[in-house]
């Protein structure tokens, strides 16, 4: 990180009030009969209508609007594990994308868990307190098995964000990549960079959406996973490949889609010139991706390349999807985050994206003109409509998949009536 922007970061996180995040009073308090009803005697009614019944908790507390953002800090960023403390501005920083684009409210838990069982019994145990429960920041094999295991056990929405999340955005802009490249997904071939989190969730979630797991090549540091691979795991296994490609150039080799969710500068020019034509890469590794989007371009003219950063087309940000698919589950009071809920929110973006860019997006973005193509294959963060768009989609998969306990919502636009 330059010297001025590590300047600056620290300074925008100490000056005034330290950190980024503060809890605001929702109800007045500033008379004696207000303070009675904020606390006692007054409080003593809910506390006594959540006893006879705990759904009263959705009415008289802020449960039904709070998640809980929660690490063990084992894979903070790109920073690996740095414990859960130091994980603490990431997690607030993630409170303030709630709030910022779905009016979600946040608290953030750090916590020094000794396992992964002893994770899941102290995010159980705290449960009650939230809506839903978004983990971030934890370190894969571990990852998957603590997700799975804590929506078996609650009854709220509970998602990791570092799989799920990059994975929906991953899928929707491929999706729109290949109708601009003129491919289908069930037809072409995969290489993924990275066989962590984010690398296997996404090609869990394009199996989903209909690719062929014959044609998908998951590449981690040892090489292509094969039978014989070192450090297989369960998660790993679902994807080793008997083939005679064992290193990332063989992979790609005839490949019409690479995904790098790894590390900087892994690829090269030289690389892509062996994919198929009409390629299209994401390199969206951070701050570095895998390749330069300048040496990318002047390699293959024909690609469509999105990265996770901003300061080049197709970002792929995660908080495109996060921030709406919980508001959506939090508005029909979810149970959980199905699959067909990730998939309803891929479909969402993707529709947005060959949508209309309205003009005050543009002005967002000090843009003349945005339209569907080849640099435009994914709605931008600052675009409004994401909130009326993405959440009614969630929230129809979840009525749909028997999971919502309450109605789609009045104040929602019409089913099916988004764009």
């Amino acid at each position: 990180m330059p010297e001025a922007l590590r300047r600056a970061a620290l300074a925008y996180h100490a000056e005034g009030r330290p950190g980024k995040i503060a809890v605001v009073p929702t109800k007045p308090c500033d008379t004696q009969r207000e303070l009675g009803l904020a606390y006692t005697p007054g409080v003593a009614a809910p506390v006594r209508e959540i006893a006879a019944d705990p759904e009263a908790a959705y009415l008289y507390t802020a449960k039904p609007n709070l998640v809980a953002v929660i690490t063990d800090g084992t894979a903070v960023l790109g920073l690996g594990n740095v414990g859960a403390l130091a994980g603490k501005p990431v997690m607030e920083g993630k409170g303030v994308l709630f709030k910022r684009f779905a009016d979600i409210d946040v608290f953030d838990i750090e916590v020094n868990a000794s396992s992964p069982e002893h994770f899941i019994d102290v995010v159980t145990a705290i449960a009650p307190t939230f809506g839903g429960i978004n983990l971030e920041d934890i370190a894969a094999p571990q990852c998957f098995a603590i997700e799975a295991e804590l929506s078996r056990r609650l009854d709220i929405p509970v998602f990791h964000d570092d799989q799920h999340g990059t994975a929906i955005i991953v899928a929707a802009g491929l999706l729109n990549a290949l109708e601009i490249q003129g491919k289908q997904l069930d037809d072409v071939r995969i290489v993924c960079l990275g066989a962590g989190a984010a690398g296997i969730a996404s090609m869990r979630l394009l199996v989903a959406l209909g690719a062929d797991r014959e044609n998908m090549l998951l590449v981690d540091r040892q090489g292509v996973l094969h039978g014989g691979s070192p450090n297989l795991n369960p998660y790993k296994s679902e994807f080793i490949c008997e083939c005679p490609e064992r290193t990332l150039r063989d992979s790609l080799a005839g490949a019409d889609i690479f995904i790098g969710v790894s590390a900087g500068n892994l690829v090269d020019g030289s690389m892509l010139r062996v994919m198929t034509p009409r390629p299209i890469v994401f390199a969206l590794s951070n701050p570095d991706p895998e390749i330069h989007p300048n040496e990318a371009h002047a390699a293959r003219s024909d690609l469509v390349m999105a990265t996770g950063r901003t300061d080049f087309p197709n970002q792929v940000n995660n908080v495109l999807g996060f921030p709406y698919i919980f508001r959506g589950a939090l508005d029909v009071r979810a149970r959980q985050i199905t699959r067909s809920m990730h998939i309803a929110a891929v479909h969402a973006l993707c529709a947005l994206a060959r949508a209309p860019v309205p003009s005050e997006v543009l002005d967002a973005y000090g843009l003349r003109e945005m339209a569907f193509g080849p640099d435009y294959i994914l709605p931008k963060p600052l675009d409004p409509r994401l909130k009326t768009h993405i959440p009614p989609a969630v929230a129809q998969a979840a009525i749909a998949a028997g999971v919502a306990r309450l109605p789609y919502p009045a104040h929602y636009p019409a089913p099916n009536d988004c764009l």
